[in-house]
């Protein structure tokens, strides 16, 4: 059966490795539980690491040669076998299969997959779960996100009282990777305060990340939520943010789409990016509504306005970025960009 995180935790902490994991699900908790696995693998004497990156053209025989391979220095080998999508196909499942029925000793192959459901589960997830471990790391139910947040809070030397963690819970929305960003904060603007946060201190130390910040702003205009991206914009101007900065970003992730639209295959240029699979999504339907033309358009736009916005050029930036993020959201808006 498949381990839960929690049960992860207690065969992570023995004195060996199984022959072989499969990591899978939230990308976010997927690659820290990897970064746990190298690090236990680091001290109990697996001092070569071979990574393996599955692409459209992957050799599926190199995980053989990998695995029969001699050690340089004699010494215990960690194969990092990276399967994005989670569907290794006909061969690559065969390759796991093999690699399976006839573990290498001091060899221990390392699976990991930011793509996951059940329907990707078939006879390699067996056979892989009966040789090693197979863990799923689903994101936190609704009903879940307080505990989460208090769990990781304590993992980083926190602990906040019931009502601060659902605060927490409550401004993030959801996400992963901000709840993260924000605890890790919290950890460096908590230094040396009381031993327990309240909701009081929670509200004076985080963000509001959830309602009003340039990330929310880009992803909802990119999702082609146009209302909600200028509800948040007109929340920046409100709570007193620099224009500046937000077109920063906002250049940033249009030269992101940009090379995206540009590449000959978009999945390798999302991975190069190193994007999420939720971002790479939304990118890709971003690109789908508009060609490549919509886009420079939208980046010589934010070009202009940044240099209003720095005094270099009259007109008004605040009105004008409206009239943008309108436009990324719904690109038949022609008129935002006249």
């Amino acid at each position: 059966m498949p381990l839960n995180p929690a049960q992860w935790q207690k065969a992570l902490a023995g004195d060996s490795l199984r022959p072989v994991y499969l990591l899978a699900g939230e990308e976010l908790l997927v690659l820290e539980a990897a970064d746990a696995l190298r690090a236990q693998a680091r001290r109990l004497g697996y001092n070569e690491r071979e990574v393996l990156d599955v692409g459209n053209h992957f050799d599926w025989d190199d995980l053989a040669r990998a695995a029969a391979g001699m050690s340089l220095f004699a010494t215990r080998r960690l194969l990092d076998l990276r399967l994005p999508t989670g569907r290794p196909g006909t061969e690559g499942a065969k390759a796991i299969n093999e690699f399976c029925a006839n573990p290498p000793p001091d060899v221990t192959l390392l699976i990991t997959a930011t793509d996951w459901s059940n329907k990707h589960e078939g006879a390699w997830t067996k056979n892989l779960d009966a040789a090693g471990a197979l863990v799923v790391f689903n994101a936190p139910k609704p009903h879940e996100w307080a505990a989460w947040v208090g769990a990781r809070l304590a993992s980083r030397g926190l602990s906040a009282t019931p009502d601060a963690a659902a605060l927490l819970a409550e401004r993030v929305e959801g996400n992963l990777l901000a709840a993260a960003q924000e605890i890790d904060k919290l950890v460096v603007l908590h230094s040396g305060g009381a031993s327990r946060i309240d909701a009081a201190e929670m509200e004076n130390l985080v963000a509001d990340s959830a309602r009003y910040d340039a990330f929310k702003l880009t992803d909802a205009a990119f999702a082609g939520d146009g209302g909600r991206a200028l509800h948040i914009l007109a929340g920046l101007r409100d709570e007193g943010d620099e224009l500046i900065a937000l077109m920063g970003w906002l250049v940033n992730q249009l030269q992101l789409a940009l090379r995206l639209a540009n590449a000959r295959d978009f999945a390798a240029q999302a991975r190069a990016e190193r994007l999420w699979p939720a971002r790479e999504q939304l990118f890709r339907k971003a690109l789908r509504r508009a060609p490549r033309e919509h886009w420079l358009q939208c980046l010589a736009r934010a070009a202009r306005i940044d240099r209003m916005a720095k005094g270099r050029e009259a007109g008004e930036p605040w009105l004008e970025a409206e009239r943008l993020i309108a436009a990324i959201a719904e690109p038949r808006a022609a008129s935002a960009l006249a």
